[in-house]
């Protein structure tokens, strides 16, 4: 019996040897089992199969549970930007944000801001946010896209009304990484963290940037109070998004369409509207509506991303650009 798979995994390692242990005695009461010992011998080997099958079924568990986690990871970071719209744009890209971290506060995920971009009115031009939960990945994934907003502005006096939208990327933060880098092709840029934290996190340049010049991709984080521990999370959030452009370009090889997954969406496509005077919330892929846009606001999505995930493998249209139906 060949056992390398749970020897080689850290969390069947412990497991392997137990097993190794019975494997070993069943093969002393094998050689047992020809001579007067015989019947004895058979309860023992049934008793040693038995345990055999609970440890094999265990470790084969987690195993499978690894290779679920590792397709769909329980940790993501979701950026968010502002687009068309100026001000009112930012504002939404903001409101997205909050909707996300409403919606994982309801499914018992932690999120925290890893960076921020404030606009003037206080909304944001970018930001990137982490999202840690069971789950959180398989839930989130159809979210990539740009997400359009239909209202009138505060701001607005002729009650006219505006279109503005903010793009959203859900980036999987994986375990194991495929994709081979040099490490002289990335810059880091240092500068003083903001906001929260308290003075002394000003006083020391701890915000790190990290920059892949080949692919111009980009991470940023200000969370931590130290400048190493900063360095760490932009870097594994690079790497994240590099592997998540070798899965896409795969993918895109592989599929002869594209548009036809719904997972499979980028950040220039439209999927979704957001219609505030209709109360009205539809998204472009599945071509479904829901109403109740406030309550959607603030955080019960659970009706959209289960028509999301229902839908997915079939033939949908992200980033049409009829209007608001």
């Amino acid at each position: 019996m060949d056992i390398s798979k749970y020897k080689d995994n850290q969390k069947t390692a412990y497991l392997s040897t137990e097993l190794e242990r019975l494997l070993a005695e069943e093969k002393e009461i094998q050689e047992l089992a020809s001579g007067e010992l015989g019947e004895l011998a058979a309860d023992d080997l049934k008793r040693v199969a038995e345990q055999k099958d609970a440890i094999i079924k265990q470790m084969d568990s987690i195993l499978e549970s690894e290779k679920e986690e590792e397709e769909f990871p329980n940790e993501i970071v979701l950026e968010v930007r502002a687009g068309a719209g100026g001000e009112e744009a930012s504002l939404f890209a903001e409101e997205l944000a909050n909707m996300y971290r409403a919606y994982a506060m309801r499914m018992g995920w932690t999120s925290k801001i890893l960076s921020e971009s404030k606009s003037d009115l206080g909304g944001y031009k970018e930001a990137s946010i982490e999202f840690r939960g069971l789950g959180v990945y398989k839930r989130l994934r159809y979210e990539t896209g740009v997400h359009r907003v239909q209202r009138v502005p505060a701001t607005e006096k002729s009650g006219r009304v505006h279109t503005s939208t903010a793009s959203i990327a859900i980036v999987p933060i994986r375990k194991k990484v495929n994709v081979v880098v040099n490490p002289a092709d990335f810059d880091m840029e240092f500068s003083r963290s903001g906001g929260a934290g308290g003075q002394n996190v000003n006083k020391v340049e701890t915000a790190v940037r990290i920059i892949h010049r080949p692919t111009g991709i980009d991470a940023r984080s200000t969370v931590e109070r130290s400048q190493s521990a900063n360095r760490e999370r932009a870097m594994a959030v690079v790497m994240a998004k590099l592997q998540e452009r070798a899965d896409q370009e795969a993918h895109a090889k592989l599929s002869a369409n594209r548009n036809s997954q719904i997972g499979t969406a980028d950040r220039s496509e439209k999927i979704r509207t957001y219609n505030v005077l209709q109360d009205r919330l539809t998204d472009h892929r599945i071509k479904q509506s829901w109403h109740n846009l406030p309550g959607i606001m603030e955080g019960n999505l659970d009706a959209v991303l289960d028509a999301l995930s229902e839908a997915d493998g079939g033939s949908l249209e992200a980033g049409s650009d009829e209007g608001d139906e």
